[in-house]
C-alpha cells in the first residue's frame, strides 16, 4: 500500500516497451527528408500513396444516412444478419453447416477482438493443451494476444532459402504436435510472408491435422485480396468444412472493405449440432458481456449493406479487383525496377508471393541500411507493404533494396 501523502498508487508501474510497428511509423514521420517511403504499414494505399475509401463503402454510407437509423445498442452477440452473411462469404451460400445449424457466430471487434473473445472461451472449455501453434513467421500481434491462453509454439512455414513454403517441415511439425493442440492458420495471403500453400498442399495439411486431432483456428483477414475472387480465397476454409473439421474462424473487414477504424469482425465456430451451437453461443455472449458488453454498430451496418444490396456487392467486387490489380502492378513494377539495378540476387519472389505483403528476405541490418541511406522504411523482419510502392517511388525502393543487399 502506498503512503498517499508521498507515493503514487502506480509508482511501481514500469514503462512498457514501445510497439515495434508504431516506432517505425514515428521514425518515418520524424524523418526530414523529402524523398522517403513508408513500407511498414499494413494498410492499402492507392497509386498516389493515399488511403482509399472504397466506392461501395461510400455508397453504403449514403444509403444508411437516408434511412435515418437510430444509434441504439446492438445485442450482446452483435448484428445477427451481418454475422450470417459474413460466415456465408467464407463457407459459401449453400453451406451445409449453416443449413444444419452447426455454426455458432458472434460479432467481433475486428479480427483481434474476435480472437480475444475466442481465447477467453477456449481457456474455460478447451480440453486439449492450452497452447497455440503459429507459423514462422506470423502476424506480429498473434503471439502477444495468444499468450493470454498459454504458451505459444512455432511451426515451420517459410523457407528463407527458397523464399517459399517449407511444406515438409510444416507437416513434420504437425505430426509432433500433442493431440488436442490448437494451430493458427492463414487461409490466404499469409501475413507477413505472402506465401500460401497450393490447393494440393492444403489438402495434405487438412489430412495431417485430422490424423493428429489438432484443432484449426483460422484467421481470415484478406479474403479477396489474393486473387480478386472471394470464393477462391475461401477455398481452404471450405476444404476444412468439407473434410469434417470442427474449427474456429476469425474474420475481419479492415482490409478488403477498407474499414480499418470501424473495427468490423466476426467470430464463428463449427459445432457438432444445433443444440451445441446454442450452448456455445450462450457462453460467447457471457464472455462478451463481461469484456465490452456489446459491439460497435456503424461499421457493421456499412458492411452488411454492402453484403445484402446487389448493386453495392457488385461494386465491392469491382473495388476488390481495383485493389488486387493495383497490388499486381506494384509487384510487377518493383521487379522490373530491381532488374534494372543490376542486382545479382533473384527477386522472383516479389512476383510469386501474394497479397498485400512481400517478405523480401532482408535481415534487420539490411533493413536499417535501407532506412538510413535511402529513407525507405520496412518492418524489421524485411516485410514490405506492396501498396506502399507507387509509380513515383518504385525506383527509389528498388535502389534501396539493391544497395542494402549488395
Amino acid at each position: 500500500m502506498p503512503h498517499l501523502a508521498s507515493e503514487s498508487w502506480w509508482s511501481r508501474v514500469e514503462m512498457g516497451p514501445p510497439d515495434v510497428m508504431l516506432r517505425i511509423g514515428e521514425a518515418y514521420d520524424r524523418d526530414p527528408r523529402t524523398l522517403k517511403v513508408d513500407l511498414s504499414a499494413g494498410v492499402y494505399r492507392d497509386y498516389s500513396g493515399k488511403p482509399w475509401v472504397l466506392p461501395s463503402v461510400r455508397k453504403a454510407e449514403m444509403k444508411l444516412a437516408a434511412k435515418n437509423l437510430d444509434k441504439e445498442y446492438l445485442p450482446i452477440a452483435g448484428y445477427r444478419d451481418f454475422c450470417l452473411n459474413s460466415v456465408k462469404l467464407a463457407l459459401g451460400e449453400e453451406s451445409e453447416l449453416l443449413a444444419e445449424g452447426r455454426v455458432a457466430m458472434v460479432q467481433g471487434v475486428a479480427g483481434i477482438g474476435a480472437l480475444r473473445v475466442w481465447l477467453e472461451f477456449v481457456a474455460k472449455y478447451h480440453e486439449g493443451p492450452k497452447e497455440v501453434w503459429i507459423s514462422d513467421p506470423s502476424y506480429g500481434n498473434h503471439e502477444p494476444v495468444l499468450k493470454h491462453l498459454g504458451p505459444v509454439k512455432i511451426y515451420r512455414y517459410y523457407d528463407p532459402k527458397t523464399k517459399a513454403l517449407d511444406y515438409e517441415g510444416l507437416l513434420e511439425d504437425i505430426s509432433r504436435m500433442p493431440e488436442g493442440s490448437i494451430i493458427l492458420l492463414h487461409p490466404s495471403s499469409h501475413n507477413p510472408s505472402g506465401v500460401d500453400p497450393t490447393p494440393k498442399q492444403w489438402a495434405g495439411i487438412s489430412k495431417a491435422l485430422k490424423k493428429g486431432k489438432i484443432f484449426p483456428l483460422i484467421d481470415m483477414a484478406y479474403q479477396g485480396l489474393k486473387s480478386g475472387d472471394l470464393d477462391k480465397d475461401a477455398a481452404s476454409v471450405r476444404l476444412f468444412a468439407s473434410d469434417g473439421h470442427q474449427f474456429a474462424l476469425v474474420q475481419t473487414y479492415s482490409k478488403n472493405l477498407g474499414l480499418y477504424g470501424e473495427r468490423v469482425g466476426c467470430l464463428s465456430m463449427v459445432t457438432a449440432n444445433r443444440e451445441e451451437t446454442q450452448r456455445v453461443e450462450s457462453q460467447l455472449r457471457i464472455v462478451i458481456r463481461t469484456m465490452y458488453s456489446c459491439p460497435p454498430l456503424h461499421g457493421i451496418r456499412i458492411a452488411n449493406e454492402v453484403f445484402t444490396d446487389p448493386e453495392l456487392k457488385a461494386q465491392w467486387l469491382r473495388d476488390i479487383k481495383v485493389m488486387t490489380d493495383r497490388l499486381a502492378d506494384a509487384r510487377k513494377g518493383l521487379k522490373e525496377a530491381l532488374d534494372k539495378t543490376g542486382s545479382k540476387l533473384n527477386w522472383d519472389h516479389v512476383i510469386s508471393q501474394v497479397g498485400m505483403f512481400c517478405y523480401t528476405g532482408l535481415n534487420p541490418e539490411e533493413v536499417k541500411r535501407m532506412r538510413e541511406d535511402h529513407g525507405v522504411y520496412a518492418s524489421t523482419d524485411g516485410r514490405i507493404s506492396i501498396s506502399g510502392i507507387t509509380p513515383a517511388n518504385v525506383e527509389l525502393v528498388a535502389t534501396a533494396l539493391h544497395e542494402a543487399t549488395k
